[in-house]
């Protein structure tokens, strides 16, 4: 099964990716690295849980808080690539875990994120983490989580069928075909040289 797929049959729908509450973008490529933005537990633009775990909020309630912000990191990260299956990696997730004073239990709480990436994408889904305990997170939430994936490379020809898809919606079929051959021009040339250098 693809990772959507596998999706599916956990009854996942990803939701459409959440927006950001600052001055800040949620990912930034480079290379084929994702770099996520951390990821609160939202759904339909509001946390299903607030407070500290330990205080207002149950282990069991921050790890199910944990696997609701996965599942928006995987929303992000779909947007960003166009498709799960271009994911080679799930390579670190970073947590944070508002917690009560004498709350210890923060591992914990981050396997609702890292059980499901494992449970999306099989072995390339086990990651190196960290899970860190502090004493309040934005918005009052339990949980944050951030992610870095590794991804397939993007190759010329990806950019111009992307470029080209919107010239063809734009121009007359003349105007379209002369403008093809002027970009293969570039793109060809610029292939080889990736290739063979």
């Amino acid at each position: 099964m693809t990772p959507e797929e596998k999706l599916k049959s956990l009854g996942i729908d990803l939701p459409e990716a959440p927006k950001p509450l600052g001055s800040y973008v949620p990912f930034v490529r480079t290379g084929n690295l994702i770099y996520l933005s951390g990821m609160l537990p939202m759904q339909e633009g509001k946390l299903i849980k607030t407070g500290r775990v330990g205080e207002a909020v149950s282990l069991e309630e921050a790890a199910g808080a944990a696997r609701t912000a996965a599942v928006n990191g995987l929303a992000v990260l779909k947007s960003a690539i166009g498709g799960l299956d271009k994911v080679k990696r799930c390579i670190r997730i970073e947590g944070y875990v508002a917690s009560a004073a004498n709350f210890i239990d923060q591992p914990k709480v981050l396997n609702g994120a890292s059980d499901l990436m494992f449970a999306v994408f099989g072995e390339a889904g086990r990651h190196t983490r960290t899970a860190v305990g502090v004493n309040i997170l934005p918005l009052n939430a339990p949980v944050e989580v951030s992610f870095i994936f590794e991804v397939e490379e993007q190759h010329a020809f990806h950019w111009a069928e992307a470029g080209l898809a919107g010239l063809r919606a734009s121009v007359s079929p003349y105007t379209y075909l002369t403008k093809i051959s002027l970009r293969m021009t570039y793109v060809i040339p610029n292939l080889k040289s990736n290739v063979y250098s």
